[in-house]
């Protein structure tokens, strides 16, 4: 008499492994999209919290902070001012680390900015009543500055 064995086959074996694979596939791609969102809103929220901050500044001081020399700036120094006047808590950092964000202001009249930041899904619509434009250069002229990274 033949005693009928318990167990898996190797064909079903595989076939397991094979739908594990493509569900971990899945969620990793899913994982990545969902990384790249987020660090996409915590760039707008930087920029508003920034903004916010700088409304605040030019309502106290009556114009948005400057750099005494266009090439010696950066973000960090040119915001850094509304960090010093308790205006933010902390200068944003873009999440990516090749990444930085933007201002620029109207000189010599200090009367508008514009701040900027690279999105990393550009069919994003997390920026779509913005107004600033999807320029990331800088210039040093008479009429305008802007600093980087």
């Amino acid at each position: 008499m033949k005693t009928k064995k318990k167990g898996f086959t190797l064909i079903e074996l595989l076939v397991v492994i094979a739908i594990i694979g493509i569900l971990a596939t899945v969620i990793l791609v899913s994982l990545n999209t969902a990384r790249r969102n987020s660090r996409d809103a915590r760039r707008v929220s930087d920029l508003r919290q920034v903004a916010l901050a700088l409304e605040m500044y030019a309502s106290e001081q009556g114009g948005y902070p400057v750099s005494a020399t266009c090439t010696a700036a950066t973000f960090t120094t040119a915001i850094g001012t509304l960090v010093t006047a308790d205006f933010l808590p902390s200068v944003p950092a873009d999440p990516a680390p090749d990444a930085t964000y933007f201002y620029a202001y109207g000189a010599p009249a200090k009367t508008d900015y514009t701040l900027k930041a690279t999105l990393e899904n550009a069919s994003s619509d997390l920026l779509d009543n913005d107004i600033d434009g999807t320029s990331n250069t800088c210039a040093c002229d008479g009429a305008a500055y802007c600093v980087g990274p």
